[in-house]
């Protein structure tokens, strides 16, 4: 056999083995082509194909950013600790159905430039932390009401929505994929932990997560 043909056997037996190496690593990995190769990697169930869910959910299209996957972790440790640590039978108990939403478009109608883009009815602007703004039917829950929600944490009323009456209130999130993977939408069991006067400063909202833990 000639060196030439020696070498080509080297090299294609080289490349089938690499090939079939990268098949297998895919296979198990379940890694898409993409992500390995560094491009973007849209959601399998991206809200742009699937209108219906985005109205079910009332939510926008906005991506997840790694600080906000960071700081969403941290808030989801605190309000674990929360569930195990305080006494929720002290308060009053309301069974609600709870959606998830964004400041973006297809949630409030209005995009980034908009002077109102991220502002509550309230005045305040939206906000994800241990106490975060949620929407309610103020004739429910007053604004400045404080509400213990399971798996999301305090929720201080601050919002509304004309879609949001009687016993149902919406849930900010600073991203379409957090309200993917926390939330959706659920009935839920809440605490009512104040009732509200009617209004709530972004002040008051500062201080209260400032201090982290408030028990009334």
């Amino acid at each position: 056999m000639s060196k030439g043909l020696k070498i080509s056997r080297r090299v294609i037996m080289t490349v089938l083995f690499l090939a079939a190496l990268y098949v297998t690593w895919t296979t198990l990995s379940q890694v898409p082509v993409s992500e390995i190769l560094g491009s973007d990697y849209d959601h399998p169930d991206d809200i742009h194909a699937a209108p219906s869910l985005r109205e079910e959910l009332g939510v926008s299209a906005m991506k997840a950013a790694p600080h906000a996957e960071a700081a969403s972790a941290s808030v989801a440790e605190t309000v674990s600790a929360l569930e195990e640590e305080i006494n929720w039978s002290q308060y009053p108990v309301e069974t609600v159905t709870a959606t998830g939403y964004t400041a973006n478009a297809e949630s409030t109608g209005k995009a980034p430039g908009d002077p109102a883009y991220g502002i509550t009815y309230s005045g305040i602007p939206v906000h994800r932390d241990v106490y975060s703004t949620i929407a309610a039917d103020p004739d429910f829950f007053p604004l400045g009401t404080v509400l213990f929600i399971p798996g999301y944490g305090y929720g201080v009323v601050a919002d509304t929505g004309a879609a949001i009456q009687g016993s149902k209130i919406d849930l900010y999130f600073d991203t379409i994929d957090e309200v993917y993977d926390e939330w959706g939408k659920r009935d839920v069991e809440i605490y009512i932990v104040k009732k509200g006067s009617g209004e709530i400063s972004e002040e008051e909202l500062i201080s209260l997560n400032d201090q982290r833990v408030l028990v009334y």
